[in-house]
Protein backbone atom coordinates (compact mmCIF):
# COMPACT_ATOMS: atom_id res chain seq x y z
CA UNK A 1 0.00 0.00 0.00
CA UNK A 2 0.93 3.72 -0.89
CA UNK A 3 2.69 5.61 1.90
CA UNK A 4 2.67 9.80 1.74
CA UNK A 5 5.47 11.26 3.70
CA UNK A 6 4.27 14.00 5.78
CA UNK A 7 7.37 15.57 7.71
CA UNK A 8 10.65 14.34 8.71
CA UNK A 9 12.89 14.03 12.09
CA UNK A 10 16.62 13.94 12.02
CA UNK A 11 16.44 13.43 8.25
CA UNK A 12 14.12 10.61 8.72
CA UNK A 13 11.30 10.83 6.56
CA UNK A 14 7.85 10.17 8.87
CA UNK A 15 5.18 8.42 6.62
CA UNK A 16 1.83 7.09 7.15
CA UNK A 17 0.27 4.71 5.14
CA UNK A 18 -2.93 4.38 3.49
CA UNK A 19 -4.18 1.99 5.69
CA UNK A 20 -4.20 4.64 8.90
CA UNK A 21 -6.58 7.02 6.77
CA UNK A 22 -8.81 4.00 6.87
CA UNK A 23 -8.22 3.16 10.22
CA UNK A 24 -8.74 6.28 12.15
CA UNK A 25 -12.03 7.46 11.68
CA UNK A 26 -12.85 3.81 13.01
CA UNK A 27 -10.43 4.23 16.14
CA UNK A 28 -12.02 7.78 16.33
CA UNK A 29 -15.57 6.28 16.35
CA UNK A 30 -14.22 3.37 19.09
CA UNK A 31 -12.82 5.92 21.59
CA UNK A 32 -15.41 8.40 21.53
CA UNK A 33 -18.21 5.46 21.89
CA UNK A 34 -20.18 5.49 25.35
CA UNK A 35 -18.78 2.28 26.83
CA UNK A 36 -14.89 3.69 26.06
CA UNK A 37 -15.42 6.73 27.70
CA UNK A 38 -17.25 4.99 31.15
CA UNK A 39 -14.44 2.36 30.87
CA UNK A 40 -11.59 5.13 30.92
CA UNK A 41 -13.04 7.60 33.01
CA UNK A 42 -13.12 5.60 35.77
CA UNK A 43 -9.62 4.46 35.28
CA UNK A 44 -8.27 7.96 34.67
CA UNK A 45 -10.56 9.16 37.81
CA UNK A 46 -8.37 6.95 40.20
CA UNK A 47 -5.32 9.23 39.15
CA UNK A 48 -4.57 12.07 42.03
CA UNK A 49 -6.57 15.26 41.54
CA UNK A 50 -9.07 13.76 38.75
CA UNK A 51 -12.80 13.83 39.03
CA UNK A 52 -14.08 13.50 35.64
CA UNK A 53 -18.17 13.11 35.02
CA UNK A 54 -18.81 10.56 31.89
CA UNK A 55 -21.96 12.53 31.58
CA UNK A 56 -20.71 15.48 30.88
CA UNK A 57 -17.52 13.86 28.50
CA UNK A 58 -20.51 11.95 26.71
CA UNK A 59 -22.39 15.65 26.00
CA UNK A 60 -23.10 17.06 22.28
CA UNK A 61 -20.39 16.96 19.89
CA UNK A 62 -17.71 15.68 23.23
CA UNK A 63 -17.14 12.67 21.92
CA UNK A 64 -16.09 13.04 18.75
CA UNK A 65 -13.89 15.63 19.82
CA UNK A 66 -12.57 13.32 22.22
CA UNK A 67 -12.21 9.84 19.87
CA UNK A 68 -10.04 12.22 17.31
CA UNK A 69 -8.24 13.74 19.74
CA UNK A 70 -7.39 10.47 21.33
CA UNK A 71 -6.70 8.88 17.98
CA UNK A 72 -4.33 11.28 16.73
CA UNK A 73 -2.09 11.42 19.78
CA UNK A 74 -2.17 7.44 19.83
CA UNK A 75 -0.30 7.49 16.63
CA UNK A 76 1.95 10.78 17.78
CA UNK A 77 2.95 8.09 20.61
CA UNK A 78 4.00 5.40 18.42
CA UNK A 79 5.56 8.02 16.59
CA UNK A 80 7.49 8.85 18.87
CA UNK A 81 8.02 4.85 20.42
CA UNK A 82 9.38 4.54 16.80
CA UNK A 83 11.77 8.15 17.07
CA UNK A 84 12.97 6.40 20.13
CA UNK A 85 14.01 3.14 18.34
CA UNK A 86 15.48 5.50 15.76
CA UNK A 87 18.02 7.47 18.46
CA UNK A 88 19.30 4.98 19.89
CA UNK A 89 20.02 3.27 16.25
CA UNK A 90 21.87 6.45 15.32
CA UNK A 91 24.07 6.74 18.52
CA UNK A 92 25.35 3.42 16.80
CA UNK A 93 25.86 5.12 13.46
CA UNK A 94 23.12 2.56 11.93
CA UNK A 95 20.96 4.70 9.25
CA UNK A 96 17.48 5.17 9.43
CA UNK A 97 15.54 5.42 6.45
CA UNK A 98 12.11 6.04 7.16
CA UNK A 99 9.25 5.55 9.83
CA UNK A 100 6.17 4.45 8.71
CA UNK A 101 2.88 4.44 10.72
CA UNK A 102 0.14 2.39 9.51
CA UNK A 103 -2.72 0.11 10.74
CA UNK A 104 -1.05 -1.82 13.14
CA UNK A 105 1.03 0.16 14.83
CA UNK A 106 4.53 2.09 13.12
CA UNK A 107 7.98 0.63 12.12
CA UNK A 108 11.14 2.07 12.18
CA UNK A 109 13.07 0.86 9.26
CA UNK A 110 17.11 0.36 9.75
CA UNK A 111 19.46 0.06 7.00
CA UNK A 112 21.19 -2.96 8.96
CA UNK A 113 20.12 -4.93 12.06
CA UNK A 114 23.09 -4.65 14.64
CA UNK A 115 24.37 -8.37 15.22
CA UNK A 116 26.16 -7.57 18.47
CA UNK A 117 23.50 -8.62 21.05
CA UNK A 118 24.12 -5.10 23.35
CA UNK A 119 23.13 -3.28 20.35
CA UNK A 120 20.36 -4.78 19.31
CA UNK A 121 19.46 -4.77 22.94
CA UNK A 122 20.05 -0.83 23.33
CA UNK A 123 17.75 -0.61 20.28
CA UNK A 124 15.18 -2.64 21.38
CA UNK A 125 14.45 -1.44 24.72
CA UNK A 126 14.72 2.22 22.95
CA UNK A 127 11.37 2.23 22.01
CA UNK A 128 9.06 1.00 25.04
CA UNK A 129 10.95 3.39 27.02
CA UNK A 130 9.88 6.78 25.07
CA UNK A 131 6.39 5.31 25.10
CA UNK A 132 7.04 5.06 29.40
CA UNK A 133 8.57 8.94 29.10
CA UNK A 134 5.53 10.03 26.71
CA UNK A 135 2.91 8.03 29.42
CA UNK A 136 5.39 9.94 32.74
CA UNK A 137 4.95 13.47 30.73
CA UNK A 138 1.14 12.99 30.46
CA UNK A 139 0.53 12.04 33.70
CA UNK A 140 2.14 15.17 34.95
CA UNK A 141 -0.11 17.02 32.43
CA UNK A 142 -3.01 15.85 33.86
CA UNK A 143 -2.46 17.66 36.88
CA UNK A 144 -2.02 21.13 35.63
CA UNK A 145 -5.14 20.65 32.92
CA UNK A 146 -7.55 22.99 34.28
CA UNK A 147 -10.39 20.89 35.73
CA UNK A 148 -12.81 23.29 33.08
CA UNK A 149 -11.43 21.47 30.49
CA UNK A 150 -12.62 17.79 31.01
CA UNK A 151 -12.35 16.64 27.69
CA UNK A 152 -8.98 17.50 27.76
CA UNK A 153 -8.04 15.95 30.72
CA UNK A 154 -9.37 12.58 29.33
CA UNK A 155 -7.34 12.57 26.41
CA UNK A 156 -4.38 13.25 28.14
CA UNK A 157 -5.41 10.57 30.90
CA UNK A 158 -6.22 7.98 28.14
CA UNK A 159 -2.71 8.50 26.43
CA UNK A 160 -1.13 7.74 30.04
CA UNK A 161 -3.00 4.53 29.92
CA UNK A 162 -2.52 3.86 26.64
CA UNK A 163 1.09 4.30 26.58
CA UNK A 164 1.41 2.08 29.37
CA UNK A 165 -0.68 -0.95 27.59
CA UNK A 166 1.72 -0.25 24.29
CA UNK A 167 5.17 -0.45 26.27
CA UNK A 168 3.63 -3.95 28.02
CA UNK A 169 2.15 -5.08 24.78
CA UNK A 170 5.25 -4.59 22.63
CA UNK A 171 7.72 -5.97 25.71
CA UNK A 172 5.70 -9.30 24.66
CA UNK A 173 8.03 -11.94 23.21
CA UNK A 174 6.55 -12.17 19.93
CA UNK A 175 9.23 -11.64 17.59
CA UNK A 176 10.02 -9.42 15.49
CA UNK A 177 7.64 -7.08 18.10
CA UNK A 178 9.96 -5.41 20.48
CA UNK A 179 9.90 -7.98 23.13
CA UNK A 180 11.02 -10.43 20.65
CA UNK A 181 14.03 -8.37 19.92
CA UNK A 182 15.18 -8.16 23.12
CA UNK A 183 14.52 -12.36 23.67
CA UNK A 184 16.78 -12.52 20.52
CA UNK A 185 19.42 -10.21 21.71
CA UNK A 186 19.44 -12.30 24.88
CA UNK A 187 19.88 -15.56 23.41
CA UNK A 188 22.76 -14.24 21.30
CA UNK A 189 24.79 -13.67 24.39
CA UNK A 190 25.48 -17.21 23.25
CA UNK A 191 24.56 -18.90 20.85
CA UNK A 192 24.91 -17.98 17.15
CA UNK A 193 22.31 -15.66 15.76
CA UNK A 194 21.28 -16.91 12.79
CA UNK A 195 20.11 -19.87 16.06
CA UNK A 196 18.94 -17.67 17.96
CA UNK A 197 16.62 -15.67 15.32
CA UNK A 198 15.24 -19.21 14.82
CA UNK A 199 14.83 -19.47 18.73
CA UNK A 200 13.04 -16.05 18.54
CA UNK A 201 10.86 -16.68 15.41
CA UNK A 202 9.46 -19.70 17.13
CA UNK A 203 8.64 -18.14 19.97
CA UNK A 204 7.17 -15.30 17.72
CA UNK A 205 5.05 -17.80 16.19
CA UNK A 206 3.21 -19.41 19.18
CA UNK A 207 2.33 -16.15 20.27
CA UNK A 208 1.32 -15.36 16.59
CA UNK A 209 -1.43 -18.33 16.72
CA UNK A 210 -2.25 -17.11 20.54
CA UNK A 211 -3.45 -13.97 18.86
CA UNK A 212 -4.99 -15.73 16.20
CA UNK A 213 -7.36 -17.94 18.26
CA UNK A 214 -7.94 -14.68 20.40
CA UNK A 215 -9.10 -12.70 17.81
CA UNK A 216 -11.39 -15.21 16.68
CA UNK A 217 -13.18 -16.28 20.40
CA UNK A 218 -13.24 -11.89 20.58
CA UNK A 219 -14.07 -11.10 17.19
CA UNK A 220 -11.35 -8.23 17.05
CA UNK A 221 -9.99 -8.19 13.33
CA UNK A 222 -6.98 -6.29 14.43
CA UNK A 223 -5.75 -9.11 16.66
CA UNK A 224 -6.27 -11.54 13.77
CA UNK A 225 -4.65 -9.33 11.39
CA UNK A 226 -1.82 -8.77 13.99
CA UNK A 227 -1.28 -12.10 14.52
CA UNK A 228 -1.03 -13.13 10.47
CA UNK A 229 1.69 -9.88 10.47
CA UNK A 230 3.67 -11.50 13.73
CA UNK A 231 3.80 -15.15 12.26
CA UNK A 232 4.58 -13.64 8.54
CA UNK A 233 7.39 -11.38 10.01
CA UNK A 234 8.90 -13.47 12.26
CA UNK A 235 9.32 -16.49 9.68
CA UNK A 236 10.37 -13.87 6.91
CA UNK A 237 13.43 -12.76 9.28
CA UNK A 238 14.34 -15.73 10.42
CA UNK A 239 14.74 -16.65 6.53
CA UNK A 240 16.42 -13.59 5.45
CA UNK A 241 19.24 -13.96 8.86
CA UNK A 242 19.80 -17.96 7.62
CA UNK A 243 20.31 -16.82 3.76
CA UNK A 244 22.35 -14.03 5.17
CA UNK A 245 24.39 -16.01 7.70
CA UNK A 246 24.90 -18.70 4.26
CA UNK A 247 26.51 -15.94 2.35
CA UNK A 248 28.71 -14.74 5.08
CA UNK A 249 32.04 -13.58 2.82
CA UNK A 250 30.50 -15.00 -0.24
CA UNK A 251 30.89 -12.31 -3.08
CA UNK A 252 29.41 -11.67 -6.51
CA UNK A 253 32.58 -13.26 -7.99
CA UNK A 254 32.14 -16.52 -6.32
CA UNK A 255 28.93 -16.94 -7.63
CA UNK A 256 28.95 -15.45 -11.43
CA UNK A 257 28.80 -17.55 -14.63
CA UNK A 258 32.11 -16.01 -15.97
CA UNK A 259 31.77 -17.11 -18.99
CA UNK A 260 29.58 -13.77 -20.76
CA UNK A 261 27.75 -14.90 -23.49
CA UNK A 262 25.62 -12.10 -25.24
CA UNK A 263 23.06 -11.57 -27.75
CA UNK A 264 22.08 -8.45 -29.51
CA UNK A 265 18.90 -6.40 -29.38
CA UNK A 266 17.82 -7.74 -33.13
CA UNK A 267 18.04 -11.67 -31.81
CA UNK A 268 14.66 -13.64 -32.52
CA UNK A 269 13.26 -15.04 -29.93
CA UNK A 270 13.36 -18.26 -31.17
CA UNK A 271 17.15 -18.18 -31.56
CA UNK A 272 17.51 -17.04 -27.71
CA UNK A 273 15.43 -20.01 -26.34
CA UNK A 274 17.56 -22.70 -28.63
CA UNK A 275 20.66 -21.05 -27.05
CA UNK A 276 19.76 -21.53 -23.68
CA UNK A 277 18.78 -24.86 -24.60
CA UNK A 278 22.12 -25.78 -26.04
CA UNK A 279 24.12 -23.85 -23.86
CA UNK A 280 22.52 -24.56 -20.70
CA UNK A 281 22.03 -20.82 -19.29
CA UNK A 282 18.77 -18.80 -18.50
CA UNK A 283 19.77 -15.24 -19.21
CA UNK A 284 22.33 -13.43 -21.60
CA UNK A 285 23.12 -9.51 -21.70
CA UNK A 286 21.74 -7.49 -24.47
CA UNK A 287 24.31 -5.57 -26.58
CA UNK A 288 23.60 -2.81 -29.05
CA UNK A 289 25.42 -2.07 -32.59
CA UNK A 290 28.19 -0.56 -30.83
CA UNK A 291 28.50 -3.63 -28.48
CA UNK A 292 27.62 -1.87 -25.19
CA UNK A 293 25.38 -3.84 -22.77
CA UNK A 294 21.87 -2.47 -23.00
CA UNK A 295 20.11 -4.46 -21.08
CA UNK A 296 18.97 -8.55 -20.23
CA UNK A 297 16.96 -11.23 -21.07
CA UNK A 298 16.05 -14.67 -19.27
CA UNK A 299 14.10 -17.08 -19.67
CA UNK A 300 11.12 -15.13 -17.65
CA UNK A 301 11.43 -12.57 -20.52
CA UNK A 302 11.13 -15.09 -23.31
CA UNK A 303 7.88 -16.89 -21.59
CA UNK A 304 5.87 -13.21 -21.45
CA UNK A 305 7.40 -12.53 -25.02
CA UNK A 306 5.39 -15.58 -26.33
CA UNK A 307 2.48 -14.74 -24.68
CA UNK A 308 2.20 -11.40 -26.42
CA UNK A 309 3.75 -12.32 -29.65
CA UNK A 310 7.04 -10.27 -29.06
CA UNK A 311 9.72 -11.22 -31.90
CA UNK A 312 13.31 -9.96 -30.90
CA UNK A 313 14.54 -9.18 -27.72
CA UNK A 314 14.30 -5.42 -27.88
CA UNK A 315 10.85 -6.04 -27.50
CA UNK A 316 11.28 -7.74 -24.20
CA UNK A 317 14.70 -7.28 -22.67
CA UNK A 318 14.94 -5.41 -18.93
CA UNK A 319 16.73 -2.74 -19.16
CA UNK A 320 16.86 -1.90 -15.54
CA UNK A 321 19.83 -4.33 -14.85
CA UNK A 322 21.82 -4.08 -10.80
CA UNK A 323 25.40 -3.43 -11.98
CA UNK A 324 27.74 -4.78 -9.70
CA UNK A 325 31.85 -5.22 -8.57
CA UNK A 326 32.91 -8.86 -7.96
CA UNK A 327 34.03 -7.69 -4.74
CA UNK A 328 29.97 -7.03 -3.81
CA UNK A 329 28.71 -9.05 -0.90
CA UNK A 330 26.32 -11.49 -2.29
CA UNK A 331 23.97 -10.46 0.06
CA UNK A 332 24.28 -7.16 -0.95
CA UNK A 333 23.51 -8.12 -5.04
CA UNK A 334 20.38 -10.18 -3.88
CA UNK A 335 19.17 -7.06 -2.32
CA UNK A 336 19.92 -4.76 -5.36
CA UNK A 337 18.14 -7.31 -7.58
CA UNK A 338 14.95 -7.27 -5.14
CA UNK A 339 15.15 -3.17 -5.50
CA UNK A 340 15.00 -3.36 -8.86
CA UNK A 341 13.02 -6.69 -9.71
CA UNK A 342 15.75 -8.36 -11.70
CA UNK A 343 16.39 -11.99 -12.06
CA UNK A 344 19.31 -11.61 -13.35
CA UNK A 345 22.60 -9.37 -11.96
CA UNK A 346 26.09 -8.03 -14.04
CA UNK A 347 29.47 -8.22 -12.31
CA UNK A 348 31.80 -5.43 -13.78
CA UNK A 349 35.61 -4.87 -13.61
CA UNK A 350 37.20 -1.62 -15.38
CA UNK A 351 33.84 -0.92 -17.05
CA UNK A 352 33.18 -4.03 -19.00
CA UNK A 353 30.78 -7.15 -18.19
CA UNK A 354 33.09 -10.13 -16.49
CA UNK A 355 30.32 -12.08 -15.84
CA UNK A 356 26.47 -12.60 -14.91
CA UNK A 357 24.58 -13.80 -12.11
CA UNK A 358 20.62 -15.66 -11.69
CA UNK A 359 18.64 -17.23 -9.44
CA UNK A 360 20.16 -20.52 -10.93
CA UNK A 361 23.58 -19.37 -9.58
CA UNK A 362 23.03 -17.91 -6.53
CA UNK A 363 20.79 -21.88 -5.76
CA UNK A 364 23.94 -23.82 -6.85
CA UNK A 365 25.76 -21.58 -4.01
CA UNK A 366 23.40 -21.71 -1.49
CA UNK A 367 23.12 -25.56 -2.02
CA UNK A 368 27.23 -25.92 -1.43
CA UNK A 369 27.17 -23.06 1.27
CA UNK A 370 24.14 -25.04 3.24
CA UNK A 371 25.51 -29.24 2.21
CA UNK A 372 29.81 -27.82 2.31
CA UNK A 373 30.25 -24.89 4.19
CA UNK A 374 32.98 -23.78 1.69
CA UNK A 375 32.43 -20.45 -0.41
CA UNK A 376 32.93 -21.30 -4.19
CA UNK A 377 35.25 -19.75 -6.69
CA UNK A 378 33.82 -18.29 -9.53
CA UNK A 379 31.65 -20.66 -12.15
CA UNK A 380 32.23 -21.11 -15.89
CA UNK A 381 29.55 -21.87 -17.83
CA UNK A 382 28.97 -25.81 -18.58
Amino acid sequence: MRNYRITSVWGIPIQINVSLLVVLPVLAWLIGSGEQIDLYTDIINGFPIVALDAGTLQAGTTPWLIGISAAVGLFVSVALHELGHAWAARRYDIEVESITLWLLGGLANLKTMPREWKRELTIALAGPAASVAVAVVCYGLVSVVPASAPALVFVVGWLVVTNVVLTVFNLLPAFPMDGGRVLRALLARNRPYAEATRTAARVGSLFAIGFAILGVLSFSPMLFLLALFVFAAANGESRLVALETLLDGVTAEDVMTADVQTVSTDTPLSDVGTRMFEERRTAYPVTDDSGSVVGVVSLDHLRRGRRRDAETVREVMNESIPTVSADTPMFEVISLMNESRADVALVEADGEVVGTITGADLATVLQVRREAGTPMGPRTAM
